[in-house]
């Protein structure tokens, strides 16, 4: 059964600001193994790598029904599969599938989380 959804939407422009303007941002958006992945893309890539993971924890955070503060950045990590699909895993969050699409365009990162209970 469903039991959370949740959909974020980021400006790419607004995350390429962060990144150049606070040296901290991507480690305290990113896990350590997201931040290894971030440091093999070029500059272009890096801005919608994080933008889409930004989003995308905070559409987990929505679908939790708490936004970030119960659940922090670090405790959620974004990996693709074999075939490139994202998919997510959260700490403490191990009885709910995890259900999770990115999308870019030209100058936005979206991302939408469906959170199933396990039956």
């Amino acid at each position: 059964m469903i039991c959370g959804v949740g959909i974020d939407i980021i400006e790419l422009n607004r995350i390429e600001a962060l990144i150049k303007r606070d040296d901290r941002f991507i480690d305290r958006i990113l896990t350590e193994n997201e931040q290894r992945k971030f440091q093999h893309l070029s500059d272009h890539r890096k801005v919608e790598y994080v933008a889409g993971r930004f989003a995308a924890k905070e559409a987990f955070a929505k679908a939790i029904g708490t936004g970030i503060g119960e659940v922090s950045f670090k405790d959620m990590e974004v990996i693709n599969n074999v075939h490139g699909a994202p998919y997510m895993k959260v700490r403490g969050y191990n009885d709910n599938a995890i259900y999770l699409s990115i999308s870019h365009s030209k100058t936005y990162a979206v991302a939408n989380v469906i959170l199933e209970t396990r039956e």
